[in-house]
């Protein structure tokens, strides 16, 4: 399929809260280098603002980020803030709080309900905005997420963030924080080569819910943070040559074939693959490629 005149509108749109979103979206975490966070080679900065400029003129208005995305000389918030402000009123950015790295880059003890206006405000300083658009608690294997998401709540009441969302979370941590404050959004982790029964059914209740649901590593699958991955590619190739295709454009939609409310962010610091992700939200599966893509997965 032809990747460089098909936008992120050709996805369809959500909603977070009161924020239109393109349901293809971009994920920040590849712009500081050739592998997550401070691992591998940092990128070239001229590239990684490019990419991001390209992925607004290719009508993408949905960033992923978080202070902790950065490499030994990249910071993706910083490239965010020199590549796109000011800002389009229609950019939705979206960060992430809890974990915590060290000016090493190591990682260190994850935040406290007290530490979490510290992590806003930095993410603030590093965006050039006075408030952010959404902020997700990524949970650090806390069994409950009441105490943490109460503090966002309340910065939530002072202005400092528009919406709430939640990272890492059973369905039970789901119904605990939205008795404390609404959630517009989920983050976890899935996709055609992850499968996990209990992320199926927090699927189900954000559905149920009309609550965004935003997988990472979606492509990745079981390589996680490493890359794109490989499992069922078998299945995914034969359906990818169906379509003229490629294997990443095909987790893409299927990852956005589960329902509208299912949000696809992946992430790149390569032009090429920019566009050829956001053409993904394009590309229409055949009940026949569903089902031998479904039976792989749960094979």
């Amino acid at each position: 399929m032809t990747s460089e005149t098909i936008t992120a509108e050709s996805a369809g749109t959500w909603h977070l809260g009161d924020l239109p979103v393109r349901r293809v979206g971009f994920g920040a975490m590849r712009l500081t280098g050739s592998a997550a966070f401070h691992l591998g080679t940092p990128s070239d900065r001229a590239r990684s603002l490019a990419v991001l400029r390209r992925a607004v003129e290719l009508g993408v208005n949905h960033i992923d980020t978080a202070a902790f995305y950065f490499s030994s000389l990249r910071s993706a918030n910083e490239l965010i803030n020199s590549a796109l402000a000011p800002y389009a009123d229609d950019l939705v950015i979206a960060t992430k709080v809890g974990p915590y790295r060290d000016w090493s880059g190591e990682w260190g003890t994850s935040a406290r309900p007290e530490d979490l206006r510290a992590h806003v405000e930095e993410n603030l300083r590093q965006l050039g905005r006075d408030h952010l658009d959404v902020v997700y608690l990524r949970r650090m294997r806390q069994d409950s997420v009441a105490e943490h998401f109460g503090a966002l709540a309340e910065l939530r009441a002072a202005g400092l963030i528009r919406h709430l969302g939640l990272s890492g979370v059973e369905p039970r941590h789901l119904a605990e924080a939205q008795a404390i404050a609404p959630v517009v959004s989920v983050q976890n982790r899935y996709g055609l080569g992850f499968h996990d029964p209990a992320t199926d059914a927090l699927l189900a209740q954000c559905r149920a819910q009309g609550i965004a649901f935003v997988p990472f590593y979606a492509i990745a699958g079981e390589a996680g943070p490493r890359g794109a991955g490989t499992d069922h590619e078998e299945e995914v190739r034969a359906v990818a040559r169906a379509h003229g295709a490629s294997s990443a454009q095909v987790r893409i939609a299927w990852t956005l074939h589960q329902d509208p409310h299912v949000l696809a962010v992946p992430g790149t610091g390569d032009p090429d693959h920019l566009a050829e992700n956001v053409a993904a939200g394009a590309l229409r599966l055949t009940g026949a490629d569903l089902a031998r893509l479904d039976g792989a997965r749960t094979g």
